[in-house]
Order: C-alpha cells, then structure tokens, then sequence
C-alpha cells in the first residue's frame, strides 16, 4: 500500500485533492488518501483522531509518496514517523527549489516530478510482487 502524503491544512481543494488523483491514476498499488478525514477548518475539533487515524494508516504502508512541493508540518512529521518506521520515502519537489537536507535524509529518492516519483514506486511495488 502507498500512502499519500502531502499538505492539507489551509490548502484549497485543488492544491490538496489534484495531486492525489492523478498519483491514484498512476500509481498501480493500492493507495490511502489522508483527504478522506478532511476537517479542514475544524481542526481543533478532531485534531487528536486526525493524526491517530494517519499513523495508523501509514504503518499499513510499505511506501510514502510525499508531495514536498511547499513546506507542511504534518507532511514533515508524517514523512519521519514513515522513516523511523522503516517505510520506503519516496518524494517529488518543485524544481528549482533548494531540497532541505532533512527532506534529503528521510527519503529513500526525490524526483523532480510526480510522474517520476510514482514511476518508482510502480518499479518497487513490481519487484517486491514477485518475490
């Protein structure tokens, strides 16, 4: 499974659910999709579930696609319990932007573009299926 791991909080639909689809249509795993808990504006009120929920779904997970296109608290704290719990990173950045070195240590590969990022995973998740 591949979880989809990318800013939410104070983004617009379009920023948080367009990236999400087009990996869902690239990606040949099976993916979990953190917007279908979205409490954008009501935080505060399920806050403690939120994270619960997304731990959760990230230890079902062999691998983390992490759109590190803009700087994103839970992204970042996702993206270190997903390394810490021995997960395959895999990130995309902008081009052009600096790539901070803790992105750099918790990440297996960054790629330039989602299209590269999700052609990786779809190399691992065939290798690791005929083993």
């Amino acid at each position: 499974m591949i979880y989809l791991c990318g800013g939410i909080n104070g983004l617009s639909d379009a920023d948080c659910k367009n990236w999400r689809e087009q990996a869902k249509s690239l990606l040949k795993g099976v993916t979990l999709d953190p917007m279908v808990r979205d409490f954008r504006g009501r935080e505060d009120q399920a806050g403690s579930m939120l994270v619960h929920a997304d731990l959760h779904d990230i230890s079902k997970c062999q691998f983390l696609l992490v759109n590190a296109t803009r700087p994103s608290w839970g992204t970042a704290m996702e993206l270190v319990y997903a390394h810490q719990s021995h997960k395959t990173v895999i990130a995309f950045v902008a081009p052009g932007n600096p790539i901070s070195p803790w992105l750099r240590y918790h990440c297996s590969e960054i790629h330039l573009t989602l299209e590269a990022a999700c052609d990786s995973i779809n190399s691992l998740v065939e290798f690791y299926s005929y083993r």
